[in-house]
């Protein structure tokens, strides 16, 4: 993690992907810390050599050397490497590498004032329609329900449940003022803006209960605005994402009958 990552409180890591993160805020950490004490020794010599009772006209001229010069410029590289080499790789694996395979959990996460629902698309793997103008008391995201694709979707307040060791892809929106999706042990955030909605992904590596905490002012509940990430086994996301899919609708009796009055099962399987 890091003697300054550690020293300065960082939480706890649970994602594939954070170890990078936490290196390139352990090397920012070290390097800002050298530069500052670099800065506060040279005011301080500045200070005491050009002092007014040993400097009693001014100097306009100042120092002639080109040490300082060299310095900016070593500055200059270095964070240009920050940048360049490790910031723009990260961050390019964030928003092009988005996995694709039949595992990927996919949920919506809906800002509002002051809380987040999560929208799961079921075992059929595939989102409902959803459409603003269905939000109500109890259509919290919009779900078009005339959509086929809707019959197995569920929503769940204020909890966002993804397995362990499987990757998650997380559409981030809002329903009213500019939010943030932050969750911090997977060092990944997103802003929610209402109308558009934007994509982050991740894979969880421990198991565990976090709080997510919105990243933007969203007015004056901002402050009470808390969700809870928990990550669970597969067998028990397994299990929890079976009581939460709703039942299908019961076939109807003459299909039942046609079919010698036995319903037939429905298994229903996390992805």
């Amino acid at each position: 993690m890091g003697i300054l990552n550690q020293w300065m409180g960082i939480a706890d890591l649970a994602s594939e992907h954070g170890v990078v993160v936490d290196q390139l805020l352990e090397f920012v950490h070290w390097f800002m810390l050298i530069l500052g004490a670099g800065w506060a020794v040279f005011i301080a010599v500045a200070l005491y050599k050009f002092r007014r009772s040993k400097n009693p006209r001014a100097n306009h001229y100042g120092i002639q050397g080109h040490a300082t010069t060299h310095i900016e410029v070593g500055v200059i590289i270095t964070e240009a490497v920050l940048l360049l080499g490790f910031a723009y790789p990260l961050w390019s694996r964030r928003v092009d590498g988005f996995p694709t395979d039949s595992t990927v959990v996919r949920v919506r996460a809906v800002g509002e004032q002051y809380r987040w629902w999560f929208h799961y698309c079921g075992p059929d793997g595939k989102f409902g329609r959803v459409d603003s103008l269905l939000v109500s008391s109890t259509n919290p995201v919009g779900i078009d329900m005339a959509d086929p694709n809707a019959k197995d979707d569920f929503t769940d307040l204020n909890t966002l449940t993804i397995p362990l060791g499987q990757k998650a892809i997380v559409g981030v929106t809002a329903k009213d003022v500019i939010h943030n999706l932050a969750l911090v042990p997977m060092r990944i955030a997103q802003d929610a803006i209402p109308g558009t909605e934007s994509h982050i992904w991740f894979t969880p590596q421990k198991v565990g209960a976090w709080d997510i905490v919105c990243g933007q002012l969203c007015g004056s509940g901002h402050g009470v605005m808390r969700s809870t990430l928990e990550v669970k086994s597969p067998e028990e996301f397994a299990t929890w994402y079976k009581e939460k899919t709703p039942a299908p609708a019961a076939a109807p009796a003459a299909q039942q009958a046609a079919a010698g009055g036995v319903t037939p099962v429905v298994a229903t399987a996390a992805r």
